[in-house]
């Protein structure tokens, strides 16, 4: 029982703050008057590290002590939150935010592990669907919470709620909870962990400066040439060092390469959509930060109330036919959200957008947490899983640093295409011009008239929805590519290929 409540509120606080900071984000650029690609580095910086590191984190659990290092990561990722909660500027929070992603790859993993390793294996299926829907339902109340607060106190204390929990996950598990370790020794993947998070990095950042700086400009083009570069250097390395943190003898299934190349397309298309929703609804719609936290609750409860459904659908149908099915709907959903201008009801805006997009993630996560726990030998069903965890957050990485700049350039495009139909001063279109990577953020300049700012506020919301509805398309084209993946790659039942020896299980 006690296991239970750290490792729900320790999740927790990761699973909030990844869902509460997309609601933050309007406040954060209207605090620090910050550009997209500012608040874009927000969510970058905690993903890039989290991401790289998450399946070290949980080598080192095994090798050190699992509640040893879920303790240290959440004590990181307290004080990482306090620091967020109290920076002077948006330098200062993304780099505590890199911290707490680094907090993130000890904490998340390790709360699965302590309760695999502290039930038995007749308990354990029901501890961690006690776990999964608990946190499935703090997932859901987070954003709610997060919006009242940054509407009604500040943005700051989104961050500051971490600590009384960690407060107690701290003093449970001292407590509580009972140390435990792998009885085989490995060794842990530094040099894969590190060529891991250098590529990442040059290539987020080519992406997302590319909106600003251009694609030539010299800076850009060498790290996202180096990053590039590092994707293979990461291959080599993995298929080299002697505990590698993703195996690549993994890939000989051809499910489970399905599996992931599906969770890259998906999550990529879920991820830029979390993050230019709330831009959305706050700065064109006139959301306030607490209806905007719960206009996708519908959505998170969709799936929790479902996930048993769902399951069900792969010994009923196989996964092939719900990978394939739970995509396409997931497609339209993002199509749905596309419709609506500015104006409207919820009801009758997005909510039909959101109770689709909800159906169809429904119908994918169980077939495809099936799918890749099929897809390879028994006794490495814990590193498939872990690396398709990771894929999933890459994706989240790389989406919103290459898709959130191309929305910029297309927010950009149709601005300028705006500005040119009205009379405006060299100077003033200049500024806007100057400006436009603020996007739906950008203000008409103070020397204009008030019919002048209206007209161009005009252009500036009209440029947004036109990004936006952009965006909805290739989220939406994302979404179908990963059905095309899932008839193509995934077998029509769940089935182990081409097993691995047991000599090379690690």
């Amino acid at each position: 029982m006690w296991v239970l409540a750290a490792t729900i509120l320790g999740s927790s606080m990761a699973f909030i703050d990844s869902t509460v900071v997309n609601v933050a984000l309007p406040a954060l650029q209207k605090s620090f008057g910050a550009s997209v690609l500012g608040v874009q580095w927000v969510i970058e910086a905690y993903g890039l590290t989290l991401s790289a590191l998450i399946l070290v984190g949980g080598s080192m659990g095994d090798m050190f002590g699992r509640r040893r290092m879920f303790i240290l990561g959440v004590v990181i990722f307290a004080a990482a939150s306090t620091y967020c909660g109290l920076a002077p500027s948006i330098g200062h929070l993304i780099a505590a935010r890199a911290v707490q992603g680094i907090g993130a790859a000890f904490l998340v993993p390790e709360s699965l592990a302590l309760i695999s390793a502290c039930f038995e294996e007749r308990e354990r299926g029901q501890a961690i669907g006690t776990w999964s829907g608990s946190t499935a339902i703090t997932t859901a109340i987070g954003p709610v919470l997060g919006g009242w607060l940054i509407e009604h106190l500040s943005w700051r204390w989104v961050f500051f709620i971490n600590v009384p929990l960690a407060i107690a996950v701290i003093a449970i598990s001292l407590w509580q909870v009972p140390e435990s370790r792998s009885s085989s020794q490995g060794r842990i993947d530094w040099l894969g962990a590190l060529v891991a998070t250098l590529s990442l990095t040059g290539l987020t950042f080519g992406m997302i400066e590319s909106s600003r700086l251009g694609w030539t400009q010299p800076l850009v083009l060498t790290t996202s040439v180096a990053g590039i570069l590092g994707l293979f250097a990461f291959l080599l390395v993995e298929s080299r060092v002697d505990s590698p943190m993703v195996p690549l003898s993994l890939f000989h299934s051809r499910s489970f390469c399905g599996a992931n190349l599906l969770t890259l397309f998906l999550y990529s298309a879920l991820s830029i959509f979390f993050f230019v929703f709330p831009l959305n609804l706050i700065q064109v719609q006139g959301y306030s930060a607490t209806k905007t936290g719960a206009a996708l609750l519908p959505f998170i409860l969709l799936m929790f109330l479902l996930s048993r459904w769902s399951g069900g659908l792969v010994a009923r149908y196989g996964a092939r036919k719900p990978l394939i099915i739970g995509p396409a709907i997931t497609a339209l959903g993002f199509l749905v959200f596309a419709i609506p201008s500015v104006g409207g009801s919820y009801w009758n805006t997005f909510f039909p957008a959101v109770l689709v997009l909800g159906l169809g993630m429904a119908v994918s996560v169980a077939p495809l947490t099936t799918t890749v726990m099929t897809a390879v030998d028994q006794d490495r069903v814990g590193t498939a899983s872990g690396i398709n965890n990771a894929v999933s957050r890459v994706a989240g990485v790389l989406a919103v640093a290459g898709l959130g700049a191309a929305m910029v350039i297309a927010f950009g495009n149709h601005l300028n295409r705006r500005l040119s139909e009205l009379a405006l001063p060299n100077d003033v279109r200049a500024e806007l011009q100057s400006n436009e990577i603020k996007m739906a953020a950008l203000t008409p300049p103070n020397s204009v008239g008030a019919q002048t700012a209206a007209a161009i506020r005009e252009a500036i919301i009209s440029s947004f929805v036109g990004s936006f509805r952009l965006m909805m398309g290739i989220c939406s084209g994302l979404a179908l590519i990963s059905a095309v993946v899932a008839w193509s790659m995934v077998p029509e039942t769940a089935q182990v290929e081409n097993p691995l020896p047991q000599s090379i299980s690690g």
